[in-house]
Parts: C-alpha cells; sequence; structure tokens
C-alpha cells in the first residue's frame, strides 16, 4: 500500500507546477508537487511577465497583487540601449511604469485589446505568489526538500517513489507531471530527446553566458542615464544586459563568455568585474549569486506525453530569452492541462480531451521557440564596430547607426502582441472548426478573431468591465445577439454531459461584430471551442470534451 496517495503528482515547484496547482486545487483536484529545492526561486530567472500570463493571474484572482511586485510603481519599464550601462545611451523603447498600466490599457484596442498588460517582475517575487495561492487550497501539498526517484506508469495509475530527509515514501497517483527542468528525470526516463536547434553560435546571446545577481547600491546616483527596465550593453569587448530587479540597486546581469570558456573559471570578483566593465563605471557591486547557462537554444521535447505521464515548462522546451516567453509558455501548458486533468480525474472528460494537451502544446513551443530563436539572432548577431565608444565622427555615425536598428529592433521584440496573444490550436482534435482560416500569425501582429482555436477576443465595456471577468471559471456560452436560438439546447447538452457551463449574454455594440457569430463556446483557458449561429450543441459539446 502506497504511503501517499493523490489524483496528480506534480514534479517541480517552479512557475508551471505552482500554476498547475492553483489550477487543479480550484477544480477540487488533490495533488502532491514535490521538488528537490529547499523553497521558491532566490535568484531573478525570467524577468518579464506577458499580458496573457497576467490575464490567467487576473482569472486566478491575484494579477494585482503580482503587479505590485517588483519594480517601485513609478519605475519606467523603457528598453534602453548603451555602448556601457552608464556611459552611451544610444536608443531607448519607452514603456509605461506599473502605476500606469490600467489608465493605458482602458484606452487600447484593436490588437493590443488586452484584459491585462504585461508586468515586468522577477520570477523570485512572482513564485512566493503562487505558491502562497497554492497552498491555500485544500488537497495541494507541496513539499520542498523531497525528489522524485523512480516511477511507472500501471495503466490504471501511477506508482513513484520520492525521497526526502525521512527516507523513501511510494506514492499512488492517477496521474504525473513532470515540470522538473531542462534537465528533467521524467523526460529523460522516457528518452525523449529534443527537436530545434541549439548552441547557435552569435556575436551575442548565443553559446555559454554568465548569470551574476548583483546589489551595486549606488548605481543610480553614479549614472548619468535615466532608469530603464532592461539595459543592453553594445560594444566590442563587453557584449551584456541586465533587467532592474527592485529599482534600488539590484540586476539580473548577463555577460556573453568568450567561446570556449568555463563559468567555472571565473570568481564572483571576476563577476563583479564584469559588471562594472559593462557599466563603464568603478561602483561598489556585491554578488550575490552567480552561474553559467547556454544561450541558442529553441528546442522542444520529443514528446510531451505518455499514458498518464506527462510534461511541462523548461521540461517540454527550452528558450533563449529573446522576447521573454519561456516561464510565459510554461505558464500556459499549466493552464491548458489543468482544466484537462480535473475533467479526466472527475470522469467528464473523453478519451480525447487529455491526448489534446501534447498536440495543442506541443504545436505552440515549436511556434514560439522559433519566433524567440529570430528575436535573438536579431539581436545578437549585429556586431559593434571597433569605432562604436569613440568621441569622434566615425564614432557618432556608429552610435547612429545602432541607434537606428536598436530602434527597430526593440519594437520587434517588445511590441510583440501576436507572440504573446496569437497562439492557436487549429487542428486540435477537440476545436470544431467553422471552415474559416486564422489570420496571419507573426509576433508583431495580432489580429483578434473568434475563428476556432484561438484566444477569445477581449473588449472594454463602456460601463468600465472586462469581457474576461464576466466568463465563467469552467466553460462559457457567450451570447452576442438578443434572442439568439440555440442557448437552450446549448445549456442542456451541457447538463447531459457533465460541463460546468456559464451564459453571458452581452449585447454591446460591436462585440456581435468582433465575434462574427451569435454564439462562442469558451473553453476554460478562454480559448474558443466554436462559434456559429447555430449548430448541433450535443455534438459540438461531445467533441470538445474529447469524445
Amino acid at each position: 500500500m502506497a504511503d501517499f496517495e493523490t489524483e496528480i503528482l506534480v514534479v517541480g515547484a517552479g512557475p508551471c507546477g505552482l500554476m498547475l496547482a492553483n489550477e487543479l486545487g480550484r477544480r477540487g483536484v488533490s495533488a502532491l508537487i514535490v521538488d528537490g529545492k529547499s523553497g521558491t526561486a532566490v535568484n531573478p530567472q525570467a524577468n518579464a511577465t506577458q499580458a496573457r500570463t497576467m490575464e490567467h493571474y487576473r482569472r486566478l484572482g491575484f494579477a494585482d497583487e503580482i503587479r505590485r511586485l517588483g519594480l517601485p510603481f513609478d519605475y519606467p519599464t523603457d528598453i534602453a540601449y548603451f555602448t556601457r550601462f552608464c556611459t552611451q545611451e544610444i536608443a531607448r523603447f519607452s514603456l509605461p511604469a506599473a502605476k500606469d498600466a490600467r489608465q493605458t490599457l482602458r484606452g487600447l484596442s484593436g490588437e493590443w485589446s488586452a484584459a491585462e498588460l504585461p508586468h515586468r517582475v522577477s520570477q523570485k517575487f512572482v513564485e512566493p505568489v503562487l505558491l502562497k495561492h497554492a497552498r491555500a487550497l485544500a488537497g495541494i501539498e507541496i513539499a520542498f526538500n523531497t525528489k522524485l526517484i523512480d516511477f511507472h506508469d500501471r495503466g490504471t495509475h501511477v506508482e513513484a517513489v520520492i525521497e526526502d530527509a525521512n527516507g523513501r515514501h511510494d506514492v499512488r497517483a492517477k496521474y504525473l507531471v513532470g515540470a522538473d527542468g531542462a534537465r528533467s528525470f521524467v523526460r529523460q526516463r522516457f528518452g525523449w530527446g529534443w527537436v530545434g536547434d541549439t548552441r547557435t553560435e552569435r556575436e551575442f546571446m548565443g553559446g555559454r553566458m554568465l548569470a551574476v545577481y548583483v546589489r551595486a547600491k549606488d548605481y543610480y546616483a553614479l549614472s548619468p542615464n535615466a532608469p530603464a527596465w532592461m539595459y543592453v550593453a553594445f560594444n566590442p569587448t563587453h557584449r551584456a544586459y541586465m533587467a532592474a530587479v527592485d529599482g534600488r540597486g539590484e540586476f539580473a546581469f548577463h555577460a556573453q563568455l568568450p567561446p570556449g570558456a568555463n563559468e567555472d573559471s571565473y570568481s564572483a570578483a571576476d563577476g563583479a568585474d564584469f559588471f562594472r566593465h559593462a557599466s563603464g563605471l568603478n561602483m561598489d557591486v556585491e554578488v550575490l549569486s552567480m552561474n553559467g547557462w547556454t544561450a541558442g537554444h529553441a528546442l522542444v521535447a520529443e514528446r510531451m506525453q505518455e499514458g498518464r505521464v506527462l510534461i511541462g515548462g523548461d521540461a517540454a522546451h527550452l528558450f533563449t530569452p529573446a522576447g521573454g516567453m519561456g516561464y510565459n509558455t510554461g505558464i500556459e501548458d499549466a493552464v491548458n492541462l489543468g482544466w484537462k486533468l480535473a475533467a479526466a480525474v472527475r470522469g467528464a472528460a473523453g478519451p480525447g480531451l487529455l491526448k489534446s494537451y501534447e498536440s495543442e502544446r506541443w504545436a505552440v513551443a515549436r511556434r514560439n521557440t522559433g519566433f524567440a530563436r529570430a528575436l535573438s539572432d536579431s539581436l545578437g548577431k549585429l556586431r559593434a564596430p571597433a569605432c562604436v565608444e569613440d568621441e569622434t565622427a566615425e564614432g557618432s555615425a556608429a552610435r547612429a547607426e545602432a541607434g537606428a536598428y536598436f530602434n527597430r529592433h526593440a519594437r520587434e521584440e517588445f511590441n510583440i502582441p501576436g507572440f504573446t496573444l496569437g497562439a492557436r490550436y487549429d487542428g486540435s482534435p477537440v476545436i470544431v472548426s467553422d471552415g474559416t482560416s486564422p489570420p496571419p500569425d507573426g509576433p508583431n501582429i495580432y489580429h483578434p478573431t473568434a475563428c476556432p482555436g484561438g484566444r477569445a477576443p477581449h473588449i472594454w465595456f463602456d460601463d468600465g468591465r472586462s469581457l474576461y471577468d464576466e466568463f465563467g471559471f469552467e466553460w462559457t456560452l457567450l451570447v452576442t445577439r438578443d434572442n439568439a436560438p440555440g442557448v437552450e439546447a446549448f445549456a442542456a447538452a451541457a447538463k447531459t454531459a457533465g460541463m460546468d457551463l456559464t451564459i453571458v449574454r452581452e449585447s454591446a455594440s460591436g462585440l456581435r461584430n468582433l465575434y462574427e457569430a451569435d454564439l462562442a463556446l469558451i473553453r476554460p483557458d478562454q480559448m474558443v471551442a466554436w462559434r456559429g449561429n447555430s449548430g448541433d450543441a450535443g455534438a459540438i459539446v461531445r467533441q470538445a470534451l474529447g469524445f
């Protein structure tokens, strides 16, 4: 007999695993989350929470809590390019501070019509919020300092062995999810390799990088340049970038190492020197932590599920961080998987529902890693001229040319509504096609559309409400026209199938034209499963549930 029984065993308490715990716990599904680490992240790691992720945090009720974290509320979230951080500024892409996000958002429409804007906050601040809310849910247990040692899929359940300070324990679960990072034990146990590109050599953002978490308490007093969220150094000898962590002198600093260099040969003093060289000023620098990582990855695991075992997050895909989509893609893995696992556990899913996780998320991971790779090429393959720092006519011309390039690049990397909001599940067996084609896909273009398989188009109502706040936590039937027929048929079909359906009637001006249909069936992850003016409600509901 097992020492522990749970419905879902999750390996890894990073963003993907903790988000999955929140999704499962909100649905009354029990889960044990184990992680060999001693607690949540102590290093900044990911530094950008994209708009789609913030919309999911809003759906769970803690987006405002996340937005209060990280940088001061009035701190600019600009992306700025310099020869060195504290010397010549050559380009700047200005973005609003957190205090302006709400007001800015209400004035946006079209491709940036969203319930939330991005937020610039380090992962070390986000994880404790995810942990706190997960632990508050009945049936959720999170065990740090606990490792997965072994597991077997028995067909009807999964048997696993975990180890903590008290020894080894047997666990019986209905499903196992590996959210256990780039070196995933779960993925390696299956022998799944990677698909995509790796170790791309670039002038910058290719090969080994040194990540240094620093505190430079005098930085803002000494630097003549206006503060920014993201800083990029462009010179022939010290290519680097950094993100402001707290707006008071802590930075997540990343330096390109020379070809063939090994980070183990560098001391903390070397890390501090790298920071000073990239800054262009001599200042006191305290190294809080330091480690190496490889830039140039655009990789997706060959598989994301087998039987009762699934993987997500960094276990399933690896990014070079241009565009900031690695952690955000992992969050959406958890969102996609959470409601499907809950339906499978509760017996409300057909055999195709859980299987759709791999087909939907694998294609999106390939898309997202490809976009990130292109952005990394744009940034990293530009070579810094030897004269770029010279106070000469030649140096001024080089800086002007680089500035024009980076101004274009910044818009390509940081104005990314398509990258953020445009992921689609076309061809998924649980999406009911209406025969229309989706609009073109690209990182910098997003056409709000209710074509089934994409994110439900969002609007703000005249009274200040967000359409998303009207959706149910599970399924929603959006009715965009008064007296539209077929509503009762969907309600009856949902009841028969065990689908928790909220009916939302909104006939606000423009909503019918935006959705191009009287009815739209919205999934728990806010993706459109079907739209139309009429249809076989029973067949539509059954297909959407995987029957």
